[in-house]
C-alpha cells in the first residue's frame, strides 16, 4: 500500500490457493506418499518440459502457455518428476477433451506416468494407489515405484522386482479370491498371496 492507503497494483490474493477436492487429495498423497516424493502442487507445464528446436516449432509453444498439472510428485533426493497427477473433472456431453488427450500423450511421449484421478470430496486410497499402477503400467512399467499404504505396502514381484498389481483370481477353487501378480504377466509369472 502506499503511504495513502491505497493499492497501487489491481492484483489480489487468490484464494483458496487450493479447492476442497485438490486440498483432499494434496493431503493424501502427502499420507502415502510423502517419506518418497515431494508434492507440488499447480506445476506450469513449462517447468517440466521445454520445447526442442524453438526457432521451428513455434507453433508448439500455445499447446504449454499458461496450462499447468495438478500434482507433480518430485524424487526427494534428485527433486527429478516421477508422477504427474490430474483431477479428471466431470465434463458435459459432447465437451471436446483435447486438452486431456494432449496432457496424456505429452506424458507419455516422455516416459512420465501421468495419474487421472476422478474429483471427489474425499479419496479411497487403494482406488488412488490403483490408479498409480495403472498410470505406470501405461507407460512401460519401469519406474521402481514404492507407495506406501495405509496398512500395508504394494510387494514388488519375488521374480523380477517390478512392482505387483492386485489381481482376482478367475478359475477353480479359489474363485473371488485376490492375489498380487506381477504387472508383467505373463511374461514373468511371479504371484503374492494375501492372506
Amino acid at each position: 500500500m502506499s503511504e495513502t492507503g491505497t493499492k497501487n497494483f489491481p492484483y489480489r490474493l487468490r484464494e483458496p490457493f487450493l479447492a476442497s477436492t485438490e486440498q483432499a487429495l494434496f493431503r493424501l498423497l502427502n499420507q502415502l506418499m510423502g517419506e518418497r516424493y515431494f508434492i507440488c502442487p499447480k506445476v506450469s507445464l513449462n517447468d517440466i518440459f521445454y520445447i526442442v528446436r524453438p526457432n521451428e516449432n513455434v507453433h508448439f509453444f500455445s499447446k504449454l502457455f499458461r496450462k499447468h498439472v495438478d500434482f507433480l510428485l518430485c524424487d526427494r533426493q534428485t527433486l527429478a518428476p516421477v508422477f504427474g497427477v490430474e483431477l479428471a473433472r466431470p465434463i458435459s456431453k459432447g465437451e471436446a477433451r483435447e486438452a486431456d488427450k494432449f496432457l496424456d500423450e505429452l506424458f507419455n511421449d516422455a516416459g512420465l506416468p501421468l495419474v487421472h484421478i476422478p474429483s471427489k470430496e474425499s479419496y479411497d486410497p487403494f482406488e488412488v494407489i490403483t490408479l498409480f499402477q495403472l498410470a505406470v503400467a501405461k507407460v512401460g512399467g519401469t519406474l521402481p515405484v514404492r507407495i506406501k499404504r495405509p496398512s500395508d505396502a504394494v510387494p514388488n514381484c519375488p521374480v523380477c522386482g517390478k512392482m505387483m498389481v492386485l489381481r482376482f483370481e478367475r478359475n477353480g477353487s479359489g474363485i473371488g479370491k485376490t492375489y498380487y501378480g506381477c504387472m508383467d504377466s505373463p511374461r514373468c509369472a511371479g504371484l503374492v498371496s494375501i492372506e
